[in-house]
């Protein structure tokens, strides 16, 4: 993973960034990508699962290509502020900074795993990362484009929704799932054609708008 480590220090040093990132990403072979953006970005390997409440999720990060999907597919630009419900490890959010420029910000209820993202984040020293140890199911939301990765189920899940909904009353808002469909949810609209580039593209992930323009 020595190239993984040159990359890293890029990053460190603040030279690679942005598209000329994702082109670095796009050329290791799909199955090296994982563990290689992880070396990257100085994740550890994930401890065991905390207690949950009802409705919490086991960790399970997002795959690469979904991330790059989403980004490419909103697209998630430099005035966003892109927020990561049920975070991890910080994956989606560091890469969603880096590449991007969006201020990024991720929510996860676990301790253990809250405590690694805010450390990568600190030793890339990605001041405009941020990770906030908390019940999704009880944050009041702020930003402008959601990620959502089987986060939470069933009355957790409900709860979040809600608090989208409130927020986009106020501004508009997208939101991009990964793996579940929220078509039944009215106040959502899906996007039915969205531009992607031919590389690093996931069929598993779904757009949807709100907010004022939505309805």
């Amino acid at each position: 993973m020595e190239d993984a480590l040159s990359a890293r220090a890029a990053v460190i040093a603040g030279r690679l960034r942005g598209d000329a990132l994702r082109e670095v990403i796009l050329a290791v072979p799909p199955t090296r990508r994982e563990a290689w953006v992880d070396v990257l970005l100085g994740l550890p390997q994930a401890p065991p699962d905390e207690a949950l409440p009802r409705g919490g999720v086991p960790y399970l990060p997002a795959g690469v290509d979904e991330v790059l999907t989403v980004l490419a597919g909103v697209p998630v630009g430099p005035t966003d502020v892109f927020v990561d419900v049920g975070s991890g490890l910080g994956r989606v959010a560091l890469l969603a900074h880096l590449l991007t420029g969006a201020r990024a910000h991720g929510i996860e209820i676990q301790t253990g795993l809250t405590r690694s993202a805010r450390r990568a984040a600190a030793e890339l020293g990605l001041s405009e990362v941020s990770f906030q140890r908390a019940d999704a199911s009880d944050v009041a939301f702020e930003g402008t484009v959601f990620f959502l990765y089987s986060p939470l189920t069933g009355e957790a899940l409900r709860r979040v929704l809600i608090a989208l909904r409130d927020l986009a009353d106020r501004q508009p808002i997208v939101l991009a799932t990964v793996g579940f469909s929220l078509d039944h949810e009215r106040w959502l609209a899906r996007r039915t054609q969205v531009a992607l580039p031919a590389q690093g593209s996931s069929s598993a992930v779904s757009w949807y708008d709100a907010g004022p323009a939505a309805k």
